[in-house]
């Protein structure tokens, strides 16, 4: 099977869980498409843009950092990410990402079910 790019839903999210600016989905898959996920997409944050913070119960998350450079918020403080880094949130903790550089922050986001 191939999907492809013009079969993918777009959406942009508006200060996204309390962040600021908009977040940019490409939806690789739908809900529902990939057993066991509610989420198989890319995510853009422009520079300014963020995800508020927001716990994972049930579930982790996994970004992927693509293209740019965020930083993320954990239970144990701020880290930088970059190209290539990988985020992994679940267990009932939670986290927030921002875009605070020059350039769009873009990651593949997964939210695999417990």
């Amino acid at each position: 099977m191939i999907k492809r790019n013009d079969e993918m839903k777009t959406e942009v999210r508006p200060k996204m869980r309390g962040g600021s600016g908009e977040a940019r989905f490409t939806y690789l898959m739908n809900a529902g498409e990939v057993p066991h996920a509610r989420l198989f997409s890319t995510i853009t944050l422009d520079p300014g843009s963020s995800i508020g913070e927001h716990t994972h119960t049930g579930e982790v998350e996994y970004y992927w950092i693509l293209q740019g450079e965020g930083i993320v918020t954990e239970s144990d403080g701020e880290k930088i990410v970059k190209e290539g880094d990988l985020v992994i949130t679940g267990g009932g903790a939670s986290h927030a990402i921002r875009n605070e550089g020059s350039e769009p922050l873009r990651f593949l986001a997964l939210i695999i079910l417990e």
